[in-house]
């Protein structure tokens, strides 16, 4: 589903080079569960948006499903965000001024979906999510860990190829931490393929698989007893 080539990013601060990626090579198999771990300034974050699309690399490819996307126009990339990738955030991202639902049903609204289409597909993520019976509650109306979950719910609810989550539980005491976790675990049981950055061990443990990350390098890459 996801392969990384030669994946290298650096960065330019006045005249030292930051190397944040080196040179990278490894791929994600549709349906697994990856998650990748390391240090504050070890390269993981830049390592997702790189995956996901939301930067460009230095040198190397990825390729979605098959496709190198570093070539592609800025266009294509957009599209690809847009259809075939979903984005979870550690600080929710959603719209204060939006219901659940709202929220929920906007990004479909802009793939073109009809008001009626989207409402139902809308539905069925908070559904999976546990949060139907919240459709019509502001954010201010949630507690945090449910505030994660309309932002898992919005990333669900196109039916995306890849999630891609960036420290989605560092907001949230560790209960509901693991009621998102949970969450991920059970999209993961019905075939959805992530990418989860995380620095808590104890989840990154509970993936098929974790990347270890260290000064832009893969330093550890297994797979974790089930």
């Amino acid at each position: 589903m996801i392969k990384a080539d030669n994946l290298t990013k650096i960065f330019q601060s006045g005249d030292q080079k930051i190397v944040a990626l080196d040179a990278l090579t490894f791929s994600v198999p549709e349906g697994q569960f990856l998650t990748v771990t390391g240090k504050s300034g070890s390269g993981k974050s830049t390592l997702l948006y790189q995956l996901g699309l939301l930067d460009l690399p230095t040198e190397g490819s990825v390729h979605i499903d098959g496709r190198d996307m570093v070539p592609e126009s800025e266009n294509e990339r957009t599209l690809t965000r847009l259809n075939d990738l979903g984005y979870i955030f550690q600080d929710y991202a959603i719209l204060p001024s939006l219901s659940t639902l709202e929220n929920t049903l906007l990004p479909l609204l802009m793939q073109g979906y009809s008001n009626s289409e989207a409402t139902t597909k809308a539905k069925r993520a908070l559904e999976r999510v546990g949060l139907l019976d919240r459709m019509h509650n502001l954010p201010s109306q949630l507690s945090g860990g449910q505030q994660q979950r309309v932002s898992i719910a919005r990333a669900i609810a196109h039916d995306p190829k890849i999630i891609f989550a960036d420290e989605p539980t560092a907001n949230l005491d560790s209960e509901t931490s693991e009621q998102v976790i949970q969450t991920f675990l059970n999209l993961n049981r019905e075939g959805q393929t992530i990418v989860m950055v995380t620095h808590e061990a104890e989840y990154a443990k509970l993936a098929h698989r974790t990347i270890t990350m260290a000064d832009g390098k893969i330093v550890s890459d297994v797979m974790n007893p089930q």
